[in-house]
């Protein structure tokens, strides 16, 4: 099975309109490695027009891209209660 059919097992109760995850640009441009963009498990970060974008509603809860940010630019925490990942399977 692959990853992409892996991830699509799991459920995700999105909180609209308060994100978990936010990005301090500013802080980025000064970021050589920019290491989120490699080592997101499920992938969800890009670089678009010079800014890092994040898709946090499809985010596994795993904490690895504030681990990895030397700049500390991302503000992460974990979903409010009810929401964030479900897993179906382990």
């Amino acid at each position: 099975m692959s990853l992409a059919d892996k991830l699509n097992l799991n459920k995700f109760e999105v909180d609209e309109g308060e994100p978990h995850i936010l990005i301090n640009n500013e802080l980025c441009k000064s970021c050589g490695p920019k290491s989120c963009l490699y080592v997101c498990p499920a992938g969800l970060y890009s670089e678009q027009n010079g800014e890092i974008i994040v898709e946090w509603a499809g985010c596994l809860e795993c904490g690895t891209c504030r681990a990895v940010c030397d700049k500390k630019a991302i503000d992460w925490k974990y979903p409010r209660g009810g929401f964030g990942i479900i897993y179906r399977q382990g």
